[in-house]
């Protein structure tokens, strides 16, 4: 009997050990966390207006996904955006790159896209892209078109 009942914990054991490893996996995957390594390096830019993106939206290039925005900051001096982003360290960006803030759709998710510049030049860890373009302001342009600028 008591052979029986050891079995029957050990097997419950097992599977309580086995489920716990799923989840562990499952949590540093879906929070795309780094355990062994860091395949990313971090880069900077600078944007007069970030309307709407947040950490953790994409980073792309030619639309496929090479990053994601880490961190945000204001520049007490200048009032201007400091985004983080960390991006694949397969993926060489010039210092002549363009960040620019686009949207999925016409009310969806903001992602950066990164024009890649023709330089020799590399950007490194910590280095800032200096040609950034804010998103485009959807409700300036819907005032301006539905008002109109009166001209005489």
């Amino acid at each position: 009997m008591s052979d029986k009942k050891y079995y029957i914990e050990l097997t419950v054991g097992i599977f309580v050990f086995i489920s716990l490893l799923c989840v562990g996996y499952l949590t540093i995957k879906l929070g795309k966390m780094e355990l062994v390594g860091n395949k990313y390096y971090t880069i900077k830019a600078r944007f007069s207006n970030i309307t709407g993106l947040k950490t953790g939206n994409e980073v792309r290039i030619s639309g496929v996904e090479v990053g994601r925005v880490k961190k945000i900051e204001l520049n007490t001096q200048d009032y201007s955006a400091i985004v983080y982003m960390d991006i694949r360290k397969d993926v060489k960006l010039s210092d002549d790159s363009i960040a620019s803030i686009k949207t999925n759709g016409l009310i969806g998710d903001k992602y950066i896209a990164i024009s890649p510049g023709g330089s020799g030049l590399y950007l490194k860890e910590g280095d800032m892209i200096v040609d950034t373009e804010p998103p485009l302001d959807f409700e300036n342009l819907v005032n301006k078109y539905v008002f109109g600028s009166v001209k005489k």
